[in-house]
């Protein structure tokens, strides 16, 4: 009797697409903990637990919690407590600790909003934290003041809202220092009966009390102890004008408590990630990311490495800003050196830099790094690559091993196809670099040019949910990173500003020639185009321009630059940085100036919550399409915002998957998703 031949992933195996965090290595270097998550149809949420990864190959990974939703493993520097978040379902995730040899974990926060993120201090008892705080009146602060039923707002600012997390002027992220209890101390109870009676409207915390640190209505973010335990440092927009630019700087506040001081007072216009000090206390590393004189002119910026002594001195930039783009988290390592992560032409390197300037690279390749912790030489990689979503290794000796094997569900279930790296060229001699994800089979192929959001992001070689479902329906995927991505210099990056819909479009279309004539198993009179956000704006402008396609998709697009300005919450300021601020450039960069020019079938798809790409810019776009008779068909998601694609309810994400092959069943059949009525799914 044969074996049963796999298929490849299906919308329907999305629960098997576990994502793992960025790693906690125990500092004795014997093991890491990494949060593992996964969607859950039954919950229609998110969930997963925590793991501890021994560096011994031969002991093999275990689930050390059993919450709904454990994430962000932290180990307390002294290696005896294990902080993370928990959240229950329809709750916020609260801080909680736990005997790193095991135990019952114990909350230590009870915020209204929940904890973003925490850091422990260098003598292992306290942890400092960001919560947003609500303005009294909102947000279930005062039982039966539904959020219909609150005063209104006046706002009077450009900065007030932000796509997932909505308006954040009434509930500003603020810093917190929590003492955190002895291990295996006594947990606190909750008086009953005549107890609770003599301590009449006393209230009894579960809970330490947490001592608020900032003030004032800007989000504080990234807080982190100097090595001396008696500073937090984080990063703010406290500056005169911060409402009108996008600069933050990087400032300290006593531990206790009192006045914050900002350290680059003087510093060039610049918005600032984070900022982590060296293992020996001497130096403070952190990445920026220059604005321009007015502080807005973030297109194509990639973000910078710094260095500066902490007892004062200037900042010098340890990376090739023009070549590299780090980002965090920043891990130190070593005396005076830190692990920093570096976006190059679609991949993420993990790279070591010493305060010197000395620097190694330590991962890089069909690796793509999530995180890193250090412990002694060793040093723990999470990370995706062609086969998994995300795993855990090692990196000791110049060595690196992976520990994990987490993508062993899927695998079992389904095969998943490798992408090919392709690169073409184009008329004017510019290589356009990106990946074929080939279905299995002869072919021909009907093919699916997709397009990636930003612009200033990348396509990757490493696991694409995407790609891996098109192909199974029997789609040649093309992925590529034209001009305009991230990843090839701030040149390439930098080529459509003022110019969108140039360049950009003639790589996408050179890619897609390029591929058909390279890959003979594709079929050439059968292509279809799609993309979401930057994807969606290019798609179509593209199809305002080609007739070639047989059909599209248009998902949370930037559609029309003019309405964008007053209805997105980066509408202030993106349209103008990328586009121009004059009438005259907008209409000739705007899909809606050339929608009537369209004809090819296109299905558009937006979220009624997304703040990023408003959903009036996708109706507009459907209405005109319709006035117009061109076939389209516009596909709202309740509930969901910007990252629908990407971190919507597992039930909202299936069904996306079955409405865009239901689509192309219709317009671009395979054989492996035959023509059916539009709006039916299978299962």
């Amino acid at each position: 009797m044969t074996a049963a031949r796999l298929t490849s992933v299906k919308a329907e195996q999305l629960p098997l697409l576990n994502s793992v965090s960025a790693p906690a290595a125990h500092p004795d270097g014997t093991r890491a903990v990494v949060s593992v998550t996964r969607p859950d149809f039954d919950a229609d949420a998110y969930v997963g637990q925590l793991w501890s990864v021994p560096f011994d190959p031969a002991v093999r990974p275990r689930r050390i919690t059993r919450g709904f939703r454990d994430t962000a493993p932290a180990f307390s520097p002294d290696g005896k407590v294990l902080a993370f978040l928990r959240a229950v379902p329809d709750g916020k995730p609260q801080l909680h600790v736990v005997e790193a040899d095991g135990g019952e974990p114990q909350a230590i926060t009870d915020q209204k909003l929940g904890v973003s993120e925490f850091s422990w201090a260098p003598d292992s008892s306290r942890i400092v934290f960001s919560s947003r705080v609500p303005e009294e009146g909102r947000y279930g602060t005062v039982d039966g003041v539904g959020p219909g039923s609150e005063d209104p707002r006046l706002i009077t600012d450009n900065q007030y809202r932000l796509n997932g997390v909505g308006y954040t002027a009434d509930k500003p992220a603020q810093l917190f220092v929590v003492d955190v209890p002895e291990p295996g101390a006594e947990p606190p109870v909750t008086p009953v009966g005549r107890a609770a009676k003599a301590r009449g409207t006393e209230a009894v915390s579960l809970v330490p009390e947490a001592r608020q640190l900032t003030h004032g209505d800007v989000d504080h973010a990234s807080p982190s102890f100097s090595r001396d335990g008696e500073s937090v440092y984080f990063v703010a927009p406290l500056h005169e004008g911060h409402d009108a630019d996008l600069v933050s700087g990087i400032y300290r506040v006593p531990a206790v408590g009192g006045e914050a001081t900002a350290l680059r007072p003087d510093a060039a216009p610049q918005s600032v990630r984070e900022a982590r000090e060296s293992a020996d206390g001497e130096w403070l590393f952190f990445t920026a990311q220059d604005l321009g004189d007015d502080g807005l002119d973030f297109v194509a910026r990639n973000t910078a490495l710094y260095v500066m002594p902490v007892r004062g001195g200037e900042a010098t930039m340890l990376s090739d800003v023009e070549s590299q783009d780090i980002g965090g988290p920043l891990e130190a390592f070593g005396a005076d050196g830190v692990l920093a992560l570096n976006t190059s032409r679609g991949s993420v390197e993990l790279i070591h830099w010493s305060a010197d300037g000395g620097t190694e690279v330590l991962v890089k390749g069909s690796r793509m790094v999530i995180g890193a912790s250090a412990a002694g030489d060793s040093v723990a990689v999470a990370y995706s690559d062609p086969s998994s979503n995300g795993e855990l290794g090692v990196l000791r000796g110049g060595e690196f091993r992976a520990l994990t094997d987490f993508a062993k569900p899927l695998r079992d279930e389904a095969t998943i196809l490798e992408p090919r790296e392709f690169t073409a060229t184009g008329p004017d001699g510019y290589p356009v670099h990106g990946w074929v994800v080939l279905p299995e089979g002869p072919g021909p192929h009907p093919v699916l040019l997709t397009i990636h959001g930003g612009p200033f992001a990348q396509y990757t070689g490493a696991f694409f949910d995407e790609a891996q479902v098109y192909a199974d329906a029997g789609y040649a995927v093309l992925m590529c990173n034209p001009r305009g991505s991230a990843g090839y210099g701030q040149g390439h990056g930098g080529a459509i500003k003022e110019k969108m819909g140039t360049v950009d479009m003639a790589d996408v279309l050179t890619f897609l020639d390029g591929a058909l004539e390279a890959f003979p198993v594709m079929d050439k009179e059968s292509v279809g185009i799609m993309g979401g956000s930057y994807g969606g704006y290019l798609t179509a402008w593209v199809i305002g321009h080609e007739h070639r396609f047989k059909a599209a998709i248009v998902e949370r697009g930037f559609l029309d630059p003019v309405s964008f300005t007053g209805s997105s919450d980066i509408g202030w300021f993106f349209g103008e940085q990328y586009t121009g601020s004059s009438p005259a450039q907008m209409a000739a960069q705007s899909p809606m100036a050339v929608v009537t020019a369209v004809r090819t079938p296109t299905l558009v798809i937006h979220s009624e919550n997304d703040l990023r790409c408003p959903v009036e810019q996708g109706q507009r776009y459907f209405a005109a399409l319709k006035a117009q008779g061109v076939e389209t068909a516009l596909l709202l998601f309740p509930g969901e915002d910007h990252e629908l694609s990407r971190s919507g309810t597992p039930h909202h994400r299936r069904q996306r998957f079955q409405q865009i092959l239901a689509w192309w069943a219709k317009h671009l059949p395979s054989g492996a998703n035959p023509p059916r009525e539009i709006g039916s799914t299978t299962d």
